[in-house]
């Protein structure tokens, strides 16, 4: 797809999600209001499920994709079924909760929607794995760090933005997805007049999930078997606080399965009084992981695994350095 051809469409891909999103938010003010409470970060009644409007824009988006040869019709066909799934279940806990195993039972059985078209068009179960795996873990990772406004978003759309400067042939699809992205954003940051609700952190969980199985294989092709690897950078922010914050929940002998405000997204935004202050620091974060992530790529000189290790090693550090001053301020 040419670049004005992918200019266009995300234009086009941006007007749509923005138009669903303030539909959306017009049902969700009578229907989905998430109220404020001990385990929430906001202090009054807002709409959720704006991520509805994403949706519409990225089951549009695939559609042009095969349209325009840029995705082949089975991988479509099964991006497009996951999502629905994943999607759907969210949006039917937007308005009654659901029990978290029947959302996760459903988040793997579109992991493996997804794998199955994977390897009906590469036929290599490499990828297919590590999409059935990537899906459940990134939905959920998204649905936790879905706390203050324009976090999760914002993270999506820098991981994206990354994906297609590190892997050109998958270029079309990440900007066309960052577009989807653009049409919610000014809904959600600085100031959320609507949430995504978990429609809307689950379609960008598993689109990022999607993404990455797309991704690697041309990185792998181009430069070896460690190079998707460098795919770990832009998440990093995300997947260190969800999975450190969880691992003290459950040695805690705490109920980690239901809301709380101890991530340190959470905990930062509660001290410094301001949600835009830590969407920015986490932005920073992740803008410098994708800069060092195409950097590593493009040189050809440094091993993958030498690079996410140690970024991933100072996210941690961070996130211990962080918590702690948070705590004794």
């Amino acid at each position: 797809m040419s670049t004005p051809a992918v200019l266009w469409t995300s234009l086009a891909l941006a007007a749509v999600s923005a138009l669903g999103t303030w539909l959306t938010l017009r049902y969700a003010r009578r229907r989905l209001l998430d109220l404020p409470g001990v385990r929430r970060s906001h202090t009054g009644p807002t709409p959720r499920g704006g991520g509805l409007g994403s949706t519409v824009a990225l089951l549009a988006g695939t559609a042009l994709a095969v349209a325009g040869g840029v995705l082949a019709p089975l991988p479509a066909l099964a991006f497009a079924a996951g999502l629905l799934l994943v999607a759907g279940i969210g949006w039917i806990d937007d308005h009654r909760p659901l029990s978290p195993w029947s959302r996760l039972a459903v988040q793997c059985l579109a992991g493996l929607v997804l794998a199955a078209g994977l390897y009906a068009g590469q036929g290599d179960w490499r990828w297919a794995l590590l999409a059935c795996a990537a899906v459940p873990v990134l939905v959920n990772v998204w649905n936790f760090m879905d706390g203050i406004d324009g976090i999760a978003t914002s993270q999506a759309m820098i991981a994206l933005a990354t994906f297609a400067f590190l892997a050109p042939p998958v270029a079309a699809l990440a900007w066309g997805a960052f577009a989807a992205c653009c049409g919610f954003l000014p809904f959600n940051y600085p100031r959320a007049r609507i949430f995504l609700g978990d429609v809307g952190s689950g379609t960008l969980g598993y689109l990022l999930a999607a993404m990455v199985a797309w991704t690697a294989p041309a990185l792998a092709r181009e430069g070896g078997a460690l190079q998707p690897l460098f795919l770990l950078l832009p998440l990093s922010a995300f997947l260190v606080d969800a999975s450190l914050t969880l691992g003290r929940r459950v040695l805690r002998g705490e109920r980690w399965w239901l809301p709380h405000v101890s991530h340190l997204y959470q905990r930062w935004a509660k001290r410094a009084g301001s949600h835009v202050r830590v969407s920015q620091g986490y932005g920073l974060f992740s803008l410098l992981a994708g800069w060092v992530a195409y950097g590593a790529h493009a040189s050809g000189t440094v091993r993958p695994t030498a690079v996410a290790g140690t970024w991933l090693a100072l996210a941690v550090v961070l996130w211990l350095l962080q918590g702690r001053r948070i705590q004794h301020t």
